[in-house]
Formats: C-alpha cells, structure tokens, sequence
C-alpha cells in the first residue's frame, strides 16, 4: 500500500498512506481496510518502540478495531496517534505488574487540507509473557 513513516516520537506517530492504485477501491477512493492497516501502524509502531525498551518481555495484540469514515479519502491521508505517552505507560504497567494492560487509542485520519477524513478506535492488549 505504500504506507510510510512520518513521524514518531513521545508526543505522537503519524503515517503517511497515498492514494495510488495498490490503495484504491473501485470507487475511487483508498480502501477502508487500508485506512485501518495505517490507523494501526500509527498506534502499533509507539507500542512497539515501549514493548523493545522493556526488560522483560511484553506480548501486543489487537483485540478490537472500530472505524468512522467521515469524508472520501480520494487524497493521501496522514493518520496520527497522539496516544504514545499512554502506551507507554500501558506497556511499563504490563511489564512492571505482570497483569495484562487494555488500551483503546484513537488515530485520526486527515486529508492534506487538514480536513477529518477517517477516526479509527484501536485497542491493544499488552501482557507479560511468562517464562516457559
């Protein structure tokens, strides 16, 4: 699909996903399963970073994806999560605890006007994983 990384840092990530023929539906517009797979990359990546920077190891998983498409995405969309400071936390508490942490984090999609194209719910589950 041609998604791509724009920014990530302990603010927010933002992704960039084009409107190109690998992202297109028929109806001239980006697919919604695309819009979802950049939602979820701009919330998995900061949970990803938190997860590596744990002594001990901490298991991620999607558990739940909820979607509201507010406007034709017939442009590039940039989604962003400004959510990375509470992944974190949700990751350190999973770690720290060794109970499982649930997170539902919002990434919004935008139109290169800035105009709200997309809201994408994502929850994540993190959980240490137990030594075999």
């Amino acid at each position: 699909m041609g998604v791509r990384l724009e920014r990530l840092d302990a603010e927010r990530c933002m992704v960039d996903l084009p409107y190109r023929w690998r992202s297109q539906n028929p109806f001239r517009s980006i697919y919604f399963a695309a819009q979802c797979a950049a939602a979820e990359l701009s919330t998995g990546l900061p949970a990803w970073v938190a997860v590596q920077g744990q002594a001990e190891p901490v298991s991620m998983l999607v558990t739940h994806v909820e979607a509201a498409f507010l406007k034709k995405a017939n442009q590039q969309l940039r989604f962003t999560c400004e959510a990375v400071q509470e992944i974190g936390r949700a990751v350190r508490d999973a770690a720290s605890t060794g109970e499982a942490q649930t997170l539902r984090v919002l990434s919004t999609g935008r139109l290169p006007d800035g105009t709200e194209a997309a809201q994408v719910w994502v929850t994540w589950s993190f959980r240490a994983k137990k030594p075999s």
